[in-house]
């Protein structure tokens, strides 16, 4: 969702390398709206290139653009291979080496794929649908791809402009999505098309959602996710299906049955298994954890992967030898790439420790690619090799070349109730040892997700400003095991804000956070708690909240989260149900607040509301607490206009010289 004091017994654990005081100048505004972000790595099947997805920002005409970008692995300028005033993103290329395709937009507002032939010429436009292909996948063959593209609505095949919009009709349970809107009935299937001809065919159908398509390795059948229950709308239970393209009668088949979210599949090359991740029977769906899995098609039966029971499992896949599978994981503040051996289960690590991996790439012969980022560099790509890694982009080079950037340090303090509780600790360039700077308790929000050691823009700003940054994975974080994830079901502001504010005395206690000098930030579920952590203290001289909730009744109806509400806390108009409500709501404690509070959020954001900014505002207003709300128009639950992230970080800047360090 949204993205009693501790007792002070902590370790240190690992430091990063030391930020360069005597750089030419810090981090900022203007550094952080300059670099471009990588995503979206496709090694080539000879291990000549990478192609990747650069996201940047156009200044001039306040928007944010994606272009494909292509990096020789042995070394040399990278090549830019899309036009730079178009969206093109999502590189993939095709088995046989001759086509890179991509996603883009060059020709109208609709993204299709286009192809662009090694052999020279310019990019061919594949698919020609009236809406956006989602995302896409090759053949092993290369002679088609297959899609996923929503149906077309009656707007999509309307011939002529309409003077105003078609009216939303809407008869589903869960009825709207974060930049999205509104839903009617119009869903997401998967499709093939032919490279030679430019045909289509569409593959699934019906009242269900299909996503995560891939190929087996002779091209013949698809396995896909798709919650295909009697009302889908109801649970979370997504279930893998298999589809024979090569037949006319392809109904899906169905392969995994258990009543969890099974998602992430992929062949093994020999077509008799499929890995993915499958999340813990009996647990609160929103809070359960991905677990590696295994399932036999023949049998259909489903073995997890013992080792990594407690560890969150992403993005897993076959070694092209089949012998090994390899994945993401995230465990205590690492987000490190694995191989598992197919037959014993063994767990080898290949990077891990302070180099966090969001994604990789594997060619035909097992050379491995991955996009790793570290404290103090963004998300670049690496060569993997046994001895080591070898970074082959510098996307971000020319921007940071000359910044001094924070140093990051990770410790593990306890909770009041003696529960260990990892905290990142950014510390601004240039710090001196022994003294007490200025602080800011950062929360993540989520809550199901970690603090680690990439590298987090918004810690390197608020430290370049002279702050010691202190970010904690308190419960309700992934990475620690199931446990300490759904520790805080009908507990939010409870166990979490124990672990917060033992964290923050960890830092005083430490000598490095004044405690007479400390605000507290947050966004989406971070900043619903700097909302309780505002009811339940005054410690904190400044306080900054975006996309955040307090009156929680409020969101049932009219958010996107109707099922989670419903799971954790039961229906709201129900006597029983409404206390479980209001106990864990802050909206009912804002009389206690006294902290100087910024309040921030999306016109648009149908994640967390902007209601909630509202109804959070003119609580503090009318009780006289200095307070300002800033709302961002047409935005959604994240900013992705230049200039409004450029003024909102410049006004954290000045609320937190004006209240916590003048």
């Amino acid at each position: 969702m949204f993205l009693k004091k501790g007792t002070i017994l902590c370790a240190f654990s690992l430091l990063s390398l030391l930020g360069r005081a005597d750089a030419e100048q810090r981090f900022g505004i203007d550094q952080y709206l300059a670099l471009g972000s990588v995503s979206e790595i496709s090694v080539s099947p000879d291990g000549l290139y990478v192609a990747y997805t650069v996201t940047s920002n156009d200044l001039k005409k306040d928007e944010t653009r994606d272009t494909v970008w292509m990096q020789p692995t042995g070394g040399g300028d990278p090549i830019q291979m899309t036009a730079s005033g178009s969206d093109s993103s999502s590189p993939r290329w095709s088995p046989d080496g001759r086509y890179l395709a991509v996603l883009s937009d060059r020709k109208d507002e609709i993204k299709q794929v286009w192809l662009l032939d090694r052999r020279g010429g310019d990019a061919q436009q594949l698919t020609r649908f009236r809406q956006d292909i989602d995302e896409f996948d090759w053949a092993p063959d290369s002679k088609s791809l297959l899609l996923v593209a929503e149906d077309p609505t009656p707007a999509d095949l309307d011939e002529e402009e309409r003077p105003n919009p078609r009216p939303y009709v809407v008869d589903r349970l869960q009825f709207k999505e974060d930049y999205v809107g509104y839903l009617d009935r119009h869903r997401s299937h998967i499709h093939i098309v032919e490279v030679s001809s430019g045909a289509t065919r569409q593959v699934t159908s019906g009242d269900y959602d299909d996503s995560e398509p891939a190929w087996s390795a002779d091209s013949q059948r698809i396995v896909f996710v798709s919650n295909r229950t009697d009302k889908p709308d109801t649970n979370r239970n997504t279930d893998l299906w298999i589809v024979d393209v090569t037949k006319e009668d392809n109904d899906p088949l169905q392969l995994t049955s258990a009543e969890t979210a099974d998602a992430s599949p992929s062949w093994s090359p020999d077509g008799q298994f499929i890995v993915y991740t499958s999340t813990v029977p009996g647990s609160l769906p929103i809070y359960a954890i991905p677990q590696l899995t295994v399932v036999d098609i023949a049998t259909k039966l489903s073995v997890v992967t013992a080792a990594l029971v407690e560890t969150q499992v992403l993005s897993p896949r076959y070694s092209p030898d089949g012998k090994t599978v390899i994945a993401i994981t995230e465990y205590h503040g690492e987000q490190n790439l694995v191989r598992i051996d197919q037959k014993s289960g063994a767990v080898q690590s290949v990077i891990d420790g302070n180099d966090v991996v969001s994604e990789f790439d594997v060619t035909p012969d097992g050379d491995l690619y991955a996009l790793v980022s570290r404290p103090q560099l963004p998300d670049e790509i690496f060569a993997v090799h046994e001895d080591g890694l070898t970074q082959i982009s510098f996307v971000s080079q020319s921007v940071l070349g000359d910044v001094a950037l924070a140093a990051v340090e990770k410790h593990t303090c306890q909770s009041g109730d003696g529960t260990d509780i990892d905290t990142f600790i950014t510390f601004p360039p240039g710090y001196k040892k022994g003294e007490a700077y200025p602080g800011i308790l950062m929360i993540h929000g989520g809550p199901s997700s970690q603090y680690d050691y990439g590298f987090d823009y918004e810690a390197q700003l608020l430290a370049a400003q002279g702050y010691v940054v202190v970010m904690p994975n308190p419960r309700g974080s992934f990475g620690y095991g199931q446990a300490f994830a759904e520790a805080i079901i009908q507990d939010w502001g409870g166990i979490d804000y124990e672990d917060v504010m033992a964290a923050t005395d960890f830092a005083i206690a430490e000598g490095w956070v004044d405690e007479d000098r400390m605000a507290v930030y947050g966004w989406s579920y971070g900043g619903m708690m700097v909302n309780h952590v505002i009811t339940k203290t005054g410690r904190f001289k400044a306080a900054i909240t975006v996309a955040s909730a307090t009156l929680y009744v409020a969101n049932y109806g009219h958010d996107q989260y109707q099922r989670w509400w419903e799971e954790e806390l039961g229906l709201p108009w129900l006597k029983e149900n409404r206390e479980k409500w209001d106990r864990i709501s802050p909206f009912y404690k804002l009389d206690k607040v006294t902290t100087p509070t910024l309040i921030a959020g999306g016109e648009d954001d149908w994640n967390v509301p902007i209601l909630n900014s509202e109804q959070l505002y003119i609580a503090l207003k009318r009780q006289g607490v200095p307070t300002e709300l800033i709302v961002y128009p047409g935005q959604g639950h994240l900013l992705d206009v230049p200039s409004y992230e450029k003024d909102l970080y410049g006004r954290y800047f000045v609320w937190l010289k004006r209240y916590v360090n003048p």
